[in-house]
């Protein structure tokens, strides 16, 4: 499934796992992967720095997470519970970042949020756009994707989106939980993305 939407990386093992299943062992993952690291990196209470990585003022990073080589991290942002970078990611000014992969070359602007989303490579997130990962309004909250005309169940709460390579997401789009974007989609600005049919 994964590969419908993302080229799979070397770096981050995305493999053949369901989405789901990749962002509830993520920091299982995260953890490991740094284990493996050399010495270019900073690793310190679980969190590991890539030296060319730029980091801004009053960042919070809660452990594991991997921030690799060239990326750029904003001031006021807070990642945690299970965040990969992958080189040239970028994460602007007051976002938070919430167990998501980022690939390479993905750029995320200002105040969005991300929550448990896996996110391609080029992909472009506009200021205040979210991907949400939860259904607050549900007394099921379980998240669903639909995926080739099927409803599937990820079995869990909290799932955002998988964002395929090249994807445009304008300014405060909202993604629900459960979204799947093909590559190359194209969001408009103030656009509300609900794929459950059941919704």
């Amino acid at each position: 499934m994964i590969e419908d939407y993302i080229k799979l990386p070397t770096a981050f093992p995305l493999g053949e796992a369901e989405p789901w299943k990749i962002i509830e062992n993520l920091c299982e993952t995260v953890s490991r992967l740094i284990e493996t690291l050399g010495d270019e990196y900073h690793v310190e209470d679980g969190v590991a720095i890539h030296h060319t990585a730029v980091i801004g003022h009053n960042v919070t990073i809660k452990a594991p997470a991997i921030i690799s080589a060239h990326c750029f991290v904003g001031s006021n942002s807070y990642l945690r519970n299970g965040v990969y970078l992958a080189p040239h990611a970028k994460v602007g000014i007051s976002c938070e970042v919430k167990t998501s992969v980022m690939l390479e070359g993905s750029a995320v602007a200002h105040f969005n949020f991300i929550g448990d989303s896996i996110i391609g490579h080029q992909v472009n997130i506009e200021a205040g756009a979210i991907l949400a990962n939860h259904y607050n309004e549900r007394e099921d909250d379980t998240v669903y994707v639909c995926h080739e005309g099927q409803r599937i169940c990820t079995q869990l709460s909290k799932f955002g989106s998988v964002v395929g390579d090249g994807c445009r997401i304008g300014a405060n789009a909202v993604l629900s939980p459960g979204t799947l974007l093909k590559p190359q989609t194209i969001v408009r600005r103030l656009q509300l993305i609900e794929q459950d049919p059941q919704m």
